[in-house]
């Protein structure tokens, strides 16, 4: 039998939803947020991402795919739910290794790398050079992303928020859903050792001792989703085939967020549609979001 202690599951800053989802979500763990433009993910998100504060001590971090530019709000949420005032990656520099280990020049709140690209995000948009072009961009990107990643968890944080993906007919098609398989299985997967390796290349020998000295755990890393749907109706989302798609088939929990039809009034409500290894409240559960963010409601 063994005798390691279990890692604490993963507050998501509302006490309502810990409760729904058994004592929170589970680390080393994906959760996907499913939920139509405007319903309250990136709400949710940002109360996620704070809880980290309390719980180990660091908050968690936002990495923005949207590529069309559409900001998701996410300084002016952390603002006025959090007083918190968002620390973005620049991206253009930061280029020597020796910052890494500088919590200054490696800790950073969010970075948004396909801010300015103005793409589409799937390949039937483009015509073969857009194509290429395109896949030389998310090349450049992914050093970048590394970079990003890696540099926040070494310096402590355990919790990671990918938002800004867009709903497409074929997940296949979709460019977020490469990068996403990338973070997913080479960044967030994948031993701290191995993701240095990817990131310094042939310097790695140079800060082998560095690398040992910040390791992190990547089964202690929790990782919500946001994810945006063309369905705005829940009873639509919990409709839908939750098996579509690697994002959903590799998801540990699924959390569907969608409007709600009361009499004449419309509101909205979340309803936790998977969450394996754990007992799990089978409620559609309203919510509300004020000044404090979202707010369960009884």
């Amino acid at each position: 039998m063994s005798n390691q202690t279990p890692t604490p599951r993963l507050s998501t800053g509302i006490p309502r939803l810990d409760e729904l989802l058994n004592g929170g979500l589970l680390p080393g763990k994906m959760t996907v947020v499913l939920g139509a433009t405007g319903i309250g993910k990136s709400q949710l998100g940002i109360q996620f991402a704070n809880a980290g504060k309390t719980q180990e001590g660091e908050p968690g971090f936002f990495f923005d795919m949207t590529s069309r530019g559409d900001s998701q709000n996410h300084f002016d949420y952390a603002n006025r739910l959090a007083n918190w005032s968002l620390k973005p990656m620049p991206i253009e520099r930061l280029k020597d290794p020796e910052w890494l280990w500088d919590r200054q020049h490696s800790r950073f709140d969010i970075v948004h790398p396909f801010e300015k690209t103005g793409k589409r995000v799937t390949r039937g948009d483009l015509d073969t050079d857009e194509y290429r072009e395109w896949q030389t961009e998310l090349t450049r990107k992914l050093d970048v992303t590394i970079r990003f990643f890696y540099g926040n968890f070494i310096h402590g944080a355990r919790r990671c928020i990918i938002d800004g993906l867009e709903p497409t007919d074929k997940p296949s098609e979709s460019f977020q859903f490469d990068m996403f398989e990338y973070l997913y299985h080479q960044i967030l997967k994948k031993d701290a050792d191995w993701v240095a390796r990817d990131l310094l290349r042939v310097q790695y020998r140079k800060y082998e001792e560095q690398v040992k000295k910040h390791h992190y755990n990547h089964e202690h890393l929790g990782c919500l989703v946001l994810c945006t749907t063309k369905e705005t109706m829940l009873e639509d989302l919990i409709s839908r085939p939750l098996d579509s798609g690697d994002i959903l088939s590799n998801a540990n929990t699924i959390i569907l967020m969608g409007k709600i039809r009361e009499g004449m009034k419309m509101g909205r409500a979340m309803y936790v549609a998977k969450h394996r290894g754990s007992a799990c409240e089978e409620s559609i559960v309203p919510f509300e979001i004020d000044e404090q963010g979202l707010q369960l409601l009884s």
